[in-house]
């Protein structure tokens, strides 16, 4: 049986200057979200050959979000105010941490990895009969960590498996 969408959970950082962060759940009013792997390759062709070869060399992830404004829901107000702000450079960097629930649990911990991003701000506003919508894109930054995180806690411990 294949598992449901909401096995798959991802939280933003909403406070990145404070060591202990503040992670709201990234689901009100998203009806869809997913990671784009964006490949990176290279392709070489020898002049004696038919076909390519071509070497996977990379990744660069991102994942586009559109956004229902659902007032006083923290990941919202969190891109709302850097939609305000429109940060660039360090200004724009948070971070996720995305935890497969259906990995199972271990103490309310499930395995997870929290990843440095930016923030980019796409879009607002919307069709006439459709939500007030907020667009944005998340991009990695770098490499991330593994590790568990506790969704009623909200804390990510490295390095520890579930």
């Amino acid at each position: 049986m294949s598992e449901k969408r909401s096995a798959f959970l991802l939280f933003i950082n909403t406070k990145p200057n404070d060591p202990a962060g503040n992670y709201a759940l990234v689901g009100d009013g998203v009806t869809e979200l997913s990671i784009s792997y964006n490949a990176q390759t290279s392709t070489e062709q020898f002049i004696h050959q038919d076909s390519a070869n071509t070497e996977l060399t990379g990744y660069q992830p991102n994942a586009p979000v559109t956004a229902q404004v659902v007032k006083d829901d923290p990941a919202f107000e969190f891109i709302n105010q850097m939609r305000k702000n429109l940060p660039i450079g360090s200004d724009a960097h948070t971070d996720i941490v995305m935890t497969d629930i259906f990995e199972g649990d271990s103490d309310g911990a499930f395995p997870a990895s929290k990843q440095p991003v930016s923030i980019q701000i796409d879009s607002y506003g919307g069709a006439a009969a459709d939500p007030l919508s907020i667009g944005y894109t998340i991009n990695w930054r770098g490499e991330g960590v593994q590790g568990t995180f506790n969704p009623d806690s909200r804390t990510f411990s490295q390095g520890v498996t579930v």
